[in-house]
């Protein structure tokens, strides 16, 4: 499916699909919360939508940094999905989505085991086909799970989507230092700093306000929160760990990865990584612009990657029922 971009500058882009208005689906599907304890003391949000009749399969979507299930991405990629047959879960990250009062703890770039637990409750639930959507920082969750998983992947999921997504976190982290990218690191900074002033309110032996004054870069905020929070002593180590680049490999089932090569945030070399090349259900879809989560077409669909993935999505419904046919 050939995209024809809008917009050839990456910022504005990327700016652009953050601010262009998205189909309401809530008015045609209702939306169900529903709150799922995944550990003891943790609760995360999922926002569901069903299709009138037996859906075709259910789709998992997974928002980004100090993003929610109500990200424009998700809002229009739920529309096209349901228009399709397809039921949609939202997942909100551990302490996004509401009012954060769920949990006293926060989410990481690495943290699989809150989107683990809500995948098996939906197989036993539903039943597959299951599919993830993954995007920015949720792509990165979502491709580390898969590799964890490795064969075991192949019980939950029929196949993975990760748009934008940083899987070397250190190569990112130093891309969002650059000048022209000050803009987008401000707000993330900004927004990372507002998540902890609220913690302080909730649990200030946990979440100090001591370092706050110092943060100037995600890298600053991963140094004084997220890695000591969560055990990783630094920054750096947080980083090497929790990238998903180290697990392409252990990857067994079918993996769709939507890049654009001008992205502001994401060094395209990163993805020069022999995985791409020798992993069989591996599969990189390049485009030379769309920046960060942009991709909005000049031509209809305006919504380029909402239709992209879902056509790929319904590729294995069709490959599925020729296999049906020749075995049954």
């Amino acid at each position: 499916m050939q995209f024809d971009p809008l917009f050839r500058n990456p910022h504005l882009a990327t700016i652009a699909a953050n601010f262009w208005p998205r189909p309401d689906s809530r008015r045609r599907w209702p939306v169900k919360s529903v709150v799922i304890e995944t550990e003891p003391g943790v609760r995360v949000l999922v926002q569901e939508q069903r299709p009138e009749g037996k859906p075709n399969g259910e789709i998992v979507l997974v928002h980004g940094l100090e993003g929610s299930s109500e990200a424009g991405y998700a809002q229009s990629m739920a529309h096209a999905a349901l228009e399709r047959g397809y039921a949609v879960l939202r997942f909100n990250l551990r302490g996004c989505g509401g009012d954060g009062g769920l949990t006293l703890s926060n989410y990481h770039a690495g943290q699989t085991s809150d989107l683990l637990t809500v995948l098996r409750e939906r197989v036993r639930a539903a039943g597959p086909p299951m599919f993830l959507i993954g995007y920015s920082l949720g792509g990165n969750v979502a491709l580390k799970l898969t590799g964890e998983l490795g064969e075991e992947a192949r019980d939950l999921l029929a196949g993975v989507c990760a748009v934008s997504v940083p899987i070397d976190l250190a190569a990112c982290a130093a891309a969002l230092e650059r000048p022209s990218n000050y803009l987008y690191q401000d707000r993330f900074v900004r927004r990372l700093k507002d998540r902890i002033r609220r913690r302080h309110t909730q649990a200030p032996h946990l979440y100090t306000l001591e370092h706050l004054p110092k943060i100037r870069t995600i890298t600053d905020f991963d140094n004084c929160y997220t890695a000591p929070l969560f055990g990783f002593g630094t920054a750096a180590n947080y980083f090497r760990t929790q990238s998903s680049n180290q697990f392409l490999e252990r990857i067994r089932i079918r993996t769709l990865v939507v890049q654009a090569k001008d992205d502001p945030l994401i060094p395209f070399e990163v993805f020069d990584h022999p995985a791409f090349s020798q992993n069989p259900h591996l599969r990189l879809e390049a485009v030379e612009h769309g920046g960060h989560l942009g991709f909005l077409s000049r031509r209809r669909p305006r919504f380029w990657l909402d239709h992209l993935l879902l056509d790929w999505v319904q590729s294995h419904d069709r490959q599925r029922a020729v296999r049906s046919t020749n075995f049954g």
